[in-house]
Protein backbone atom coordinates (compact mmCIF):
# COMPACT_ATOMS: atom_id res chain seq x y z
CA UNK A 1 0.00 0.00 0.00
CA UNK A 2 2.71 2.38 0.90
CA UNK A 3 4.54 1.32 -2.71
CA UNK A 4 1.14 2.54 -4.39
CA UNK A 5 0.81 5.99 -2.70
CA UNK A 6 4.66 6.55 -2.80
CA UNK A 7 4.58 6.08 -6.56
CA UNK A 8 0.90 8.53 -6.51
CA UNK A 9 3.28 11.05 -5.62
CA UNK A 10 6.04 10.49 -7.90
CA UNK A 11 3.39 11.69 -10.57
CA UNK A 12 2.85 14.79 -8.43
CA UNK A 13 3.10 17.45 -11.19
CA UNK A 14 2.37 20.42 -9.15
CA UNK A 15 5.94 19.80 -6.91
CA UNK A 16 5.15 22.04 -3.02
CA UNK A 17 8.29 24.27 -2.36
CA UNK A 18 8.83 25.25 1.50
CA UNK A 19 7.53 29.15 2.12
CA UNK A 20 11.12 29.41 3.41
CA UNK A 21 12.65 29.25 -0.07
CA UNK A 22 10.07 31.98 -1.55
CA UNK A 23 11.08 35.11 -2.87
CA UNK A 24 7.86 37.82 -3.43
CA UNK A 25 9.11 40.71 -5.29
CA UNK A 26 7.49 44.02 -6.27
CA UNK A 27 7.24 43.31 -10.00
CA UNK A 28 5.98 39.89 -9.24
CA UNK A 29 2.95 42.00 -7.33
CA UNK A 30 2.59 44.08 -9.94
CA UNK A 31 2.44 41.30 -12.92
CA UNK A 32 -0.35 39.45 -11.03
CA UNK A 33 -2.21 42.51 -10.61
CA UNK A 34 -2.86 43.06 -13.61
CA UNK A 35 -2.88 39.49 -14.61
CA UNK A 36 -5.71 39.14 -12.36
CA UNK A 37 -7.68 42.07 -13.95
CA UNK A 38 -7.18 40.80 -17.33
CA UNK A 39 -8.36 37.28 -16.45
CA UNK A 40 -11.45 38.75 -14.58
CA UNK A 41 -12.03 41.09 -18.00
CA UNK A 42 -11.68 38.12 -20.19
CA UNK A 43 -14.19 35.49 -17.52
CA UNK A 44 -16.77 38.26 -17.48
CA UNK A 45 -16.51 38.77 -21.37
CA UNK A 46 -16.98 35.18 -22.17
CA UNK A 47 -19.49 34.52 -19.45
CA UNK A 48 -21.63 37.45 -21.07
CA UNK A 49 -21.12 35.31 -24.40
CA UNK A 50 -22.34 32.02 -22.15
CA UNK A 51 -25.70 33.99 -21.36
CA UNK A 52 -26.40 35.17 -24.86
CA UNK A 53 -27.44 33.41 -27.92
CA UNK A 54 -25.31 33.63 -31.20
CA UNK A 55 -26.07 32.96 -34.70
CA UNK A 56 -25.55 29.95 -37.04
CA UNK A 57 -25.82 31.65 -40.90
CA UNK A 58 -25.88 29.05 -43.41
CA UNK A 59 -26.49 29.20 -46.93
CA UNK A 60 -28.34 26.11 -48.88
CA UNK A 61 -30.32 25.98 -52.19
CA UNK A 62 -34.03 26.80 -52.11
CA UNK A 63 -35.82 24.12 -52.82
CA UNK A 64 -39.66 25.56 -52.16
CA UNK A 65 -42.46 24.87 -54.67
CA UNK A 66 -45.43 26.98 -55.12
CA UNK A 67 -45.26 29.55 -52.09
CA UNK A 68 -46.99 33.10 -52.11
CA UNK A 69 -45.04 35.88 -50.51
CA UNK A 70 -46.87 38.82 -48.60
CA UNK A 71 -44.91 42.05 -49.33
CA UNK A 72 -45.65 44.99 -46.99
CA UNK A 73 -45.33 48.73 -47.26
CA UNK A 74 -45.93 51.92 -46.58
CA UNK A 75 -45.67 54.57 -49.16
CA UNK A 76 -46.01 58.89 -48.98
CA UNK A 77 -46.31 60.47 -51.76
CA UNK A 78 -46.45 64.04 -51.13
CA UNK A 79 -47.53 65.54 -54.00
CA UNK A 80 -50.24 62.93 -56.14
CA UNK A 81 -53.27 63.16 -54.46
CA UNK A 82 -54.98 60.06 -53.37
CA UNK A 83 -57.61 60.32 -56.20
CA UNK A 84 -55.10 59.35 -58.88
CA UNK A 85 -52.57 57.23 -57.34
CA UNK A 86 -52.97 53.42 -57.89
CA UNK A 87 -51.42 50.20 -57.41
CA UNK A 88 -50.55 47.56 -59.81
CA UNK A 89 -48.75 44.31 -59.47
CA UNK A 90 -47.59 42.34 -62.25
CA UNK A 91 -45.26 38.59 -62.67
CA UNK A 92 -43.61 36.88 -65.48
CA UNK A 93 -46.02 33.93 -64.93
CA UNK A 94 -48.72 36.75 -66.34
CA UNK A 95 -50.39 37.36 -63.54
CA UNK A 96 -52.09 40.92 -63.32
CA UNK A 97 -53.35 42.53 -60.65
CA UNK A 98 -54.08 46.17 -61.95
CA UNK A 99 -55.43 48.97 -59.89
CA UNK A 100 -55.61 47.02 -56.59
CA UNK A 101 -57.75 47.90 -53.80
CA UNK A 102 -58.20 45.33 -51.37
CA UNK A 103 -55.65 45.48 -48.15
CA UNK A 104 -54.64 49.05 -49.15
CA UNK A 105 -55.55 52.18 -47.10
CA UNK A 106 -54.85 55.35 -48.46
CA UNK A 107 -54.92 58.28 -46.66
CA UNK A 108 -55.15 61.94 -47.72
CA UNK A 109 -51.75 64.58 -47.22
CA UNK A 110 -51.75 68.08 -46.80
CA UNK A 111 -48.47 70.00 -48.52
CA UNK A 112 -47.25 69.80 -44.66
CA UNK A 113 -47.38 66.13 -44.61
CA UNK A 114 -50.64 66.25 -41.85
CA UNK A 115 -53.35 64.02 -42.36
CA UNK A 116 -56.45 65.24 -44.08
CA UNK A 117 -58.50 62.62 -43.94
CA UNK A 118 -58.28 58.33 -44.12
CA UNK A 119 -60.33 56.43 -46.86
CA UNK A 120 -60.35 52.88 -47.83
CA UNK A 121 -59.63 53.72 -51.21
CA UNK A 122 -62.95 54.70 -53.48
CA UNK A 123 -62.82 58.11 -55.87
CA UNK A 124 -64.85 60.60 -55.74
CA UNK A 125 -68.89 61.30 -54.01
CA UNK A 126 -71.33 58.59 -52.83
CA UNK A 127 -73.54 57.28 -55.94
CA UNK A 128 -76.50 59.23 -57.13
CA UNK A 129 -79.90 57.84 -55.74
CA UNK A 130 -81.68 58.29 -59.40
CA UNK A 131 -79.10 59.10 -62.21
CA UNK A 132 -80.82 58.79 -65.70
CA UNK A 133 -80.84 55.66 -67.34
CA UNK A 134 -79.43 54.71 -71.23
CA UNK A 135 -82.37 56.23 -72.98
CA UNK A 136 -82.00 59.36 -70.93
CA UNK A 137 -85.18 58.97 -68.80
CA UNK A 138 -85.23 58.91 -65.41
CA UNK A 139 -85.36 56.01 -62.27
CA UNK A 140 -88.85 55.40 -61.11
CA UNK A 141 -89.62 54.40 -57.89
CA UNK A 142 -89.33 50.07 -58.81
CA UNK A 143 -87.35 50.63 -62.30
CA UNK A 144 -83.76 48.72 -62.01
CA UNK A 145 -81.60 52.01 -63.02
CA UNK A 146 -79.08 50.23 -65.88
CA UNK A 147 -76.18 52.77 -66.25
CA UNK A 148 -74.74 53.51 -69.96
CA UNK A 149 -70.82 52.05 -70.21
CA UNK A 150 -70.33 54.33 -73.11
CA UNK A 151 -69.57 52.10 -75.86
CA UNK A 152 -67.57 49.91 -73.70
CA UNK A 153 -70.26 47.12 -72.75
CA UNK A 154 -69.64 43.86 -73.94
CA UNK A 155 -73.18 42.61 -74.18
CA UNK A 156 -76.42 44.36 -73.78
CA UNK A 157 -76.68 43.54 -70.41
CA UNK A 158 -73.58 44.95 -68.89
CA UNK A 159 -74.66 48.11 -66.58
CA UNK A 160 -72.52 50.96 -65.57
CA UNK A 161 -74.29 52.48 -62.74
CA UNK A 162 -71.49 54.63 -61.42
CA UNK A 163 -68.16 56.41 -62.50
CA UNK A 164 -66.18 53.73 -61.16
CA UNK A 165 -68.10 51.08 -63.00
CA UNK A 166 -67.50 53.37 -66.29
CA UNK A 167 -63.72 53.63 -65.90
CA UNK A 168 -63.11 49.83 -65.23
CA UNK A 169 -64.99 48.79 -68.23
CA UNK A 170 -63.05 51.45 -70.33
CA UNK A 171 -59.95 49.44 -68.61
CA UNK A 172 -60.96 46.33 -69.81
CA UNK A 173 -61.59 46.97 -73.22
CA UNK A 174 -58.41 48.94 -73.29
CA UNK A 175 -59.36 52.53 -73.64
CA UNK A 176 -58.42 55.44 -71.75
CA UNK A 177 -60.92 57.28 -70.46
CA UNK A 178 -59.64 60.49 -71.15
CA UNK A 179 -62.85 63.37 -70.60
CA UNK A 180 -64.66 62.02 -67.58
CA UNK A 181 -67.07 65.31 -67.71
CA UNK A 182 -68.56 63.38 -70.49
CA UNK A 183 -69.79 60.58 -68.89
CA UNK A 184 -73.18 60.97 -66.16
CA UNK A 185 -72.07 59.06 -64.21
CA UNK A 186 -68.44 61.26 -63.55
CA UNK A 187 -70.89 64.31 -63.93
CA UNK A 188 -73.58 63.56 -61.41
CA UNK A 189 -71.22 62.30 -58.57
CA UNK A 190 -68.92 64.83 -58.83
CA UNK A 191 -65.63 62.87 -59.67
CA UNK A 192 -64.33 65.38 -61.43
CA UNK A 193 -64.35 68.19 -59.30
CA UNK A 194 -63.57 65.88 -56.09
CA UNK A 195 -60.12 65.51 -58.00
CA UNK A 196 -59.48 69.36 -58.58
CA UNK A 197 -60.67 69.41 -54.83
CA UNK A 198 -57.46 67.42 -54.00
CA UNK A 199 -55.03 69.32 -55.89
CA UNK A 200 -52.20 70.39 -54.05
CA UNK A 201 -52.55 67.35 -51.73
CA UNK A 202 -50.25 64.22 -51.41
CA UNK A 203 -51.25 60.77 -50.46
CA UNK A 204 -50.08 57.86 -48.21
CA UNK A 205 -50.61 54.56 -49.33
CA UNK A 206 -50.14 51.49 -46.97
CA UNK A 207 -51.26 47.40 -47.09
CA UNK A 208 -50.11 44.45 -48.38
CA UNK A 209 -49.99 42.47 -51.41
CA UNK A 210 -49.97 38.71 -51.75
CA UNK A 211 -47.93 37.44 -54.92
CA UNK A 212 -46.42 34.49 -56.64
CA UNK A 213 -43.28 33.53 -55.38
CA UNK A 214 -41.45 34.37 -58.78
CA UNK A 215 -39.90 37.27 -60.77
CA UNK A 216 -42.69 40.28 -60.92
CA UNK A 217 -42.78 44.07 -60.18
CA UNK A 218 -45.28 46.37 -58.58
CA UNK A 219 -45.60 49.97 -59.52
CA UNK A 220 -47.58 53.17 -58.00
CA UNK A 221 -48.41 55.52 -61.28
CA UNK A 222 -50.66 58.16 -61.20
CA UNK A 223 -53.82 57.51 -63.51
CA UNK A 224 -55.64 54.24 -63.82
CA UNK A 225 -53.58 50.80 -65.76
CA UNK A 226 -55.09 49.49 -68.49
CA UNK A 227 -53.14 47.08 -71.35
CA UNK A 228 -54.08 46.88 -75.12
CA UNK A 229 -52.24 45.17 -77.67
CA UNK A 230 -49.21 44.10 -74.97
CA UNK A 231 -48.52 47.66 -74.69
CA UNK A 232 -48.74 49.20 -70.37
CA UNK A 233 -50.73 52.09 -71.02
CA UNK A 234 -52.57 54.37 -68.19
CA UNK A 235 -55.55 56.51 -68.07
CA UNK A 236 -54.05 60.46 -67.00
CA UNK A 237 -57.42 61.97 -67.28
CA UNK A 238 -56.64 65.38 -68.71
CA UNK A 239 -57.25 66.13 -64.90
CA UNK A 240 -53.60 67.55 -63.60
CA UNK A 241 -50.93 69.49 -65.40
CA UNK A 242 -48.84 67.44 -67.96
CA UNK A 243 -46.16 67.30 -64.89
CA UNK A 244 -46.42 64.58 -62.57
CA UNK A 245 -43.85 64.90 -59.33
CA UNK A 246 -43.21 61.29 -58.15
CA UNK A 247 -41.30 62.61 -55.21
CA UNK A 248 -41.87 59.65 -52.49
CA UNK A 249 -40.53 58.64 -49.07
CA UNK A 250 -40.71 54.56 -48.22
CA UNK A 251 -41.58 54.37 -44.89
CA UNK A 252 -41.52 50.90 -44.50
CA UNK A 253 -41.03 47.50 -47.67
CA UNK A 254 -40.69 44.41 -46.04
CA UNK A 255 -40.62 41.10 -48.06
CA UNK A 256 -42.48 38.12 -45.38
CA UNK A 257 -42.46 38.65 -41.74
CA UNK A 258 -40.27 40.31 -39.42
CA UNK A 259 -37.44 38.71 -37.56
CA UNK A 260 -35.15 39.93 -35.14
CA UNK A 261 -31.75 41.09 -36.59
CA UNK A 262 -34.13 41.97 -39.94
CA UNK A 263 -32.76 45.01 -41.51
CA UNK A 264 -34.82 46.45 -44.97
CA UNK A 265 -32.36 49.05 -46.83
CA UNK A 266 -35.48 50.92 -48.36
CA UNK A 267 -36.80 52.23 -44.57
CA UNK A 268 -37.20 55.47 -44.01
CA UNK A 269 -35.52 55.95 -47.86
CA UNK A 270 -36.23 59.27 -49.52
CA UNK A 271 -36.21 60.84 -53.08
CA UNK A 272 -37.14 64.38 -54.26
CA UNK A 273 -37.93 64.78 -58.02
CA UNK A 274 -35.78 67.80 -59.56
CA UNK A 275 -36.25 66.98 -63.38
CA UNK A 276 -39.68 66.83 -65.28
CA UNK A 277 -41.49 63.51 -65.48
CA UNK A 278 -39.79 60.49 -65.50
CA UNK A 279 -39.42 56.59 -63.55
CA UNK A 280 -38.26 55.38 -60.29
CA UNK A 281 -37.40 52.30 -60.61
CA UNK A 282 -36.12 50.11 -57.57
CA UNK A 283 -34.33 46.46 -58.62
CA UNK A 284 -34.35 44.46 -55.71
CA UNK A 285 -32.70 41.07 -55.36
CA UNK A 286 -34.48 39.07 -52.86
CA UNK A 287 -33.11 36.07 -50.48
CA UNK A 288 -35.13 33.89 -49.04
CA UNK A 289 -34.57 33.49 -45.27
CA UNK A 290 -35.17 31.24 -42.00
CA UNK A 291 -35.30 32.71 -38.89
CA UNK A 292 -35.07 29.97 -35.81
CA UNK A 293 -35.24 31.43 -32.61
CA UNK A 294 -33.13 29.76 -29.61
CA UNK A 295 -36.80 27.71 -29.01
CA UNK A 296 -37.09 26.69 -31.95
CA UNK A 297 -39.94 28.64 -33.48
CA UNK A 298 -38.93 28.99 -37.00
CA UNK A 299 -39.83 32.18 -39.21
CA UNK A 300 -40.34 32.13 -42.88
CA UNK A 301 -39.16 35.55 -44.33
CA UNK A 302 -36.97 36.99 -46.34
CA UNK A 303 -33.99 40.18 -47.41
CA UNK A 304 -33.33 41.97 -50.47
CA UNK A 305 -30.74 44.36 -51.67
CA UNK A 306 -31.72 46.85 -53.90
CA UNK A 307 -30.58 49.31 -56.41
CA UNK A 308 -31.90 52.47 -58.30
CA UNK A 309 -32.30 54.15 -61.32
CA UNK A 310 -34.13 57.45 -62.39
CA UNK A 311 -35.09 57.56 -66.02
CA UNK A 312 -36.31 60.60 -67.11
CA UNK A 313 -39.04 60.92 -69.83
CA UNK A 314 -42.25 62.84 -71.18
CA UNK A 315 -45.71 61.75 -70.18
CA UNK A 316 -46.51 61.14 -73.70
CA UNK A 317 -43.54 58.40 -73.98
CA UNK A 318 -45.71 55.02 -73.74
CA UNK A 319 -42.31 53.31 -72.79
CA UNK A 320 -41.83 55.40 -70.06
CA UNK A 321 -44.62 56.19 -67.59
CA UNK A 322 -44.31 58.38 -64.66
CA UNK A 323 -44.23 56.37 -61.82
CA UNK A 324 -42.26 53.87 -59.08
CA UNK A 325 -41.73 50.65 -59.81
CA UNK A 326 -40.24 47.99 -57.75
CA UNK A 327 -39.10 45.16 -59.94
CA UNK A 328 -37.93 42.12 -57.77
CA UNK A 329 -36.20 39.16 -58.59
CA UNK A 330 -35.48 35.61 -55.96
CA UNK A 331 -32.01 34.07 -54.97
CA UNK A 332 -32.09 30.78 -55.95
CA UNK A 333 -29.95 30.10 -51.93
CA UNK A 334 -31.62 30.73 -49.21
CA UNK A 335 -30.16 32.15 -45.78
CA UNK A 336 -30.60 29.75 -42.49
CA UNK A 337 -29.94 31.83 -39.11
CA UNK A 338 -30.57 29.73 -35.74
CA UNK A 339 -29.85 30.99 -32.57
CA UNK A 340 -27.90 29.04 -30.50
CA UNK A 341 -25.87 29.27 -27.08
CA UNK A 342 -22.96 28.51 -26.23
CA UNK A 343 -22.09 25.07 -24.93
CA UNK A 344 -21.28 24.59 -21.10
CA UNK A 345 -17.84 22.35 -22.01
CA UNK A 346 -16.80 25.15 -24.39
CA UNK A 347 -17.34 27.67 -21.60
CA UNK A 348 -15.21 25.53 -19.28
CA UNK A 349 -12.61 24.89 -22.12
CA UNK A 350 -12.46 28.86 -22.90
CA UNK A 351 -12.05 30.00 -19.23
CA UNK A 352 -9.80 26.95 -18.65
CA UNK A 353 -7.64 28.42 -21.69
CA UNK A 354 -7.57 31.77 -20.18
CA UNK A 355 -6.70 31.67 -17.16
CA UNK A 356 -3.94 28.58 -18.01
CA UNK A 357 -2.52 31.03 -20.91
CA UNK A 358 -2.49 34.38 -19.14
CA UNK A 359 -0.87 32.74 -15.91
CA UNK A 360 1.62 31.19 -17.98
CA UNK A 361 2.49 34.48 -19.63
CA UNK A 362 2.44 36.27 -16.69
CA UNK A 363 5.09 33.76 -15.03
CA UNK A 364 7.59 33.88 -17.96
CA UNK A 365 7.14 37.78 -17.98
CA UNK A 366 7.68 37.62 -13.96
CA UNK A 367 10.74 35.27 -14.49
CA UNK A 368 12.20 37.26 -17.34
CA UNK A 369 12.03 40.45 -15.18
CA UNK A 370 13.24 38.67 -11.94
CA UNK A 371 16.47 37.16 -13.76
CA UNK A 372 17.46 40.37 -15.51
CA UNK A 373 17.24 42.34 -12.07
CA UNK A 374 19.52 39.66 -10.54
CA UNK A 375 21.66 39.83 -13.72
CA UNK A 376 22.17 43.45 -13.76
CA UNK A 377 22.55 43.49 -9.70
CA UNK A 378 25.53 41.26 -9.86
CA UNK A 379 27.31 43.20 -12.64
CA UNK A 380 26.47 46.61 -10.58
CA UNK A 381 28.25 44.68 -7.38
CA UNK A 382 31.38 43.65 -9.32
CA UNK A 383 31.74 47.22 -10.35
CA UNK A 384 31.17 46.79 -13.87
CA UNK A 385 28.63 49.80 -13.49
CA UNK A 386 30.89 51.86 -11.24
Amino acid sequence: MESIVQKLRNLDAYPKINEDFFSRTLSGGVITLFSSLIMLFLFLSEFWLFLHTVKDTKLVVDTSRGETLRISFDVTFPVIPCSLLSLDAVDISGEQHLDIRHDIVKKRIDGHGNLIQAKQDGIGAPKIEKPLQRHGGRLEHNEKYCGSCFGAETSDDDCCNSCEEVREAYRKKGWALTNADLVDQCKREGFVQNIKDEEGEGCNIEGSLEVNKVAGNFHFMPGKSFHQAYIHLFDLLDLQTHYYNISHKINKLAFGHYFPGAVNPLDGVKWIQETPNGTYQYFLKVVPTLYTNIRGHKVHSNQYSVTEHFKSAEVGHLRSLPGVFFYYDFSPIKVTLKEERVPFLHFVTHICAIVGGIFTIAGIIDSFIYHGQRAMKKKMEIGKFG
